[in-house]
């Protein structure tokens, strides 16, 4: 019994030591089939950061309790410091020309509420606004002055969606009444998500075959960007992850076509933030306001692992203080 204590004392000691273990993020069912890229924002663990606590909330109350913003929200139920949970974004195209994508926001909402606030605005500016009828849904239609028009629908209690066609937005409906089926999107894209922790602030994965190989980057530069050049063609995917906690964590995934592309992304990526660490101090000796970025820069990194290249960097709370307020 007493060695059955300790072994359980340890156990505990080490667990308590590593943290709780990251859980992997589930694609969520609503997202479009034909997807390349997905982006998610955890509001809930943004608002709540300590980061965006001392810098930014107060300035964001301010902004929703302005007389026409509360007056707005005040019409559609909707808190969004406290009701909207999480959001998710599945997009596809080689351009933004050739653009689709599927806004999913996840929370807590008073659908009777948002078709009603719908409605006025239907009748208040129907150039802009209008109600229209897809079998059995109803969506509600935005065209902007200029681009191409936004369709949105309550898909129920917790869900709203918004999208760039009324094909996205009623195939989201159809998945979301098809339980508990899992998301459709590319098998390689879903893999992506679930490399990602669900409780990271904001990440962002994509597959990019092909979309970098007619990449320029400029070549009157202080740093040589040649290598980094020749070497995005061969990416396959990218993940981008953000934490936001006391500071801001960022990292940078570039999946390769194989080890050979891996090893030259990670040399040309080496270059590339040693030129950033020798030309940021002296872009700070000429402006003081830049200061900041000297310790900013200090924190990247990058590493290569079989066909991934990792780059880190980390702005803290500090360095954030001194960019927003840099007379203190």
């Amino acid at each position: 019994m007493m060695r059955l204590t300790r072994f359980g004392l340890a156990a505990a000691f080490a667990i308590a030591l590593v943290g709780p273990s990251a859980r992997a993020a589930e694609p969520d069912k609503l997202l479009p089939a034909d997807a390349d890229t997905v982006a998610f924002v955890n509001v809930k663990q943004l608002i709540g950061s300590d980061v965006i606590k001392k810098y930014a909330l107060e300035q964001i109350k301010q902004a929703l309790a302005g007389e026409e913003a509360k007056k707005f929200l005040e019409d559609l139920g909707l808190d969004p410091l406290k009701d909207i949970d999480k959001v998710w974004v599945g997009s596809s195209g080689k351009d933004q020309n050739d653009m689709k994508a599927l806004i999913i926001v996840h929370g807590k909402f008073d659908p009777e509420k948002l078709y009603k606030a719908a409605e006025v605005a239907a009748k208040k500016d129907g150039d802009k606004f209008s109600m229209i009828k897809d079998g059995n849904s109803t969506m509600f239609k935005y065209q902007p002055e200029q681009g191409n028009p936004v369709y949105g629908t309550v898909v129920d209690e917790t869900t709203v969606i918004a999208g760039t066609d009324k094909k996205i937005i009623a195939a989201a409906l159809t998945q979301a009444s098809e339980k508990p089926k899992k998301a459709p999107i590319k098998q390689e894209l879903a893999e992506l998500v679930k490399k990602m922790d669900e409780k990271v602030s904001i990440f962002a994965v994509s597959i990019v075959k092909g979309k970098f190989d007619n990449v320029k980057l400029p070549a009157q530069l202080p740093i040589d960007l040649s290598g980094f050049e020749k070497a995005l063609p061969k990416t396959d995917t990218l993940s981008i992850a953000i934490r936001v906690t006391a500071d801001i964590n960022l990292e940078v995934t570039f999946g390769m076509k194989d080890d050979d592309a891996a090893a030259d992304m990670g040399d040309a990526m080496a270059k590339l933030i040693d030129g950033v660490k020798g030309l940021v101090p002296l872009i700070a000796a000429a402006e003081p306001r830049a200061k900041p970025l000297v310790d900013i820069v200090k924190t990247i990194k990058s590493d290569v692992k079989e066909k991934n290249v990792t780059v880190t960097g980390k702005i803290t709370s500090d360095d954030i203080g001194k960019i927003i307020n840099p007379g203190d």
